[in-house]
């Protein structure tokens, strides 16, 4: 009898194991209760949000004031010479704070469980790899995205009362003053897609978070100084530099148009993960 028992009991944990395969979408759910459980996690996104308003506020009082100080004879003309294309700037310059933030969650994100040691139970779990990198990018990118969209929204909301007098508040209906207000939260996903990227190649988040902003705001900040030709003429196609293209003017005479940019980024981005899944893959956690 007690062997027939244990070999019932046997039997019913197997049919219970048998339906608790892995599948992408449990994997998704694991990583999302990961990221969600962190108490920083929403403090973080809610100061993001905050800060970038805040930027964006800032923008558009100096522009004001500017423009009354032309209207008053106090500043040159040019200072006073607004559109609306400038206020769907001010909406989404908070980006450029926004985007630290990203790079650290994108690191941390990977790092994190190389640093714990929890990386080596998320691999046993998931034995072909990939779909944990998979996730993390999805909800990585997901929350970036969603941050600067609230952000940016925020910030029109805040911006156009005080604009409007000035006839530089953004048009919703014009494509490209949305274009630059969409590109901002684009723009941070595919950051925080990069510095993902780059955290699970150096498994280490100081050097993963040195390296990912060396690349994004040290690295168009020394060659501003450096006027080697051959370095300008690939300064355009430096990962945020071209990023960036995609909240800027289109008027033909930039090297790379929005869209282009945002595209030479997406190949950092394709070339760094297709690295980073290989290693993934070879190395030992």
């Amino acid at each position: 009898m007690t062997a027939v028992a244990t070999e019932s009991r046997s039997a019913r944990r197997s049919d219970a194991l048998s339906g608790a395969h892995v599948n992408f979408a449990r994997v998704l759910r694991s990583e999302w209760i990961k990221l969600t459980t962190l108490r920083s996690t929403p403090w973080t996104i809610v100061t993001t949000i905050v800060l970038m308003v805040l930027i964006s506020l800032g923008m558009a009082w100096g522009m004001t004031q500017g423009a009354e100080a032309a209207a008053s004879g106090d500043a040159p003309p040019e200072m006073g010479a607004l559109d609306s294309s400038m206020g769907a700037f001010a909406a989404s310059v908070g980006y450029s704070f926004g985007q630290i933030v990203v790079v650290v969650l994108g690191v941390l994100i990977i790092s994190g469980e190389y640093a714990t040691g929890q990386i080596k139970s998320s691999i046993a779990a998931v034995p072909h790899r990939w779909p944990v990198l998979a996730t993390k990018g999805i909800l990585v990118a997901a929350v970036a995205f969603v941050t600067g969209a609230i952000g940016v929204a925020i910030s029109y909301l805040v911006t156009t009362p005080m604009l409007e007098e000035h006839n530089a508040a953004a048009d919703l209906g014009n494509s490209e003053h949305l274009r630059i207000m969409l590109g901002a939260p684009l723009y941070l996903a595919a950051i925080a897609l990069l510095a993902l990227g780059v955290g699970a190649l150096l498994r280490h988040a100081a050097a993963g978070i040195s390296a990912v902003v060396g690349i994004i705001l040290l690295l168009p900040i020394i060659t501003s100084f450096i006027t080697l030709d051959w370095l300008q003429d690939i300064a355009p196609y430096f990962p945020s530099t071209a990023g960036e293209r995609i909240m800027g003017d289109d008027t033909g005479q930039e090297v790379l148009t929005p869209w282009e940019g945002l595209g030479v980024l997406g190949i950092y981005i394709a070339l760094i993960w297709a690295a980073a899944l290989v290693l993934l893959r070879r190395r030992d956690a």
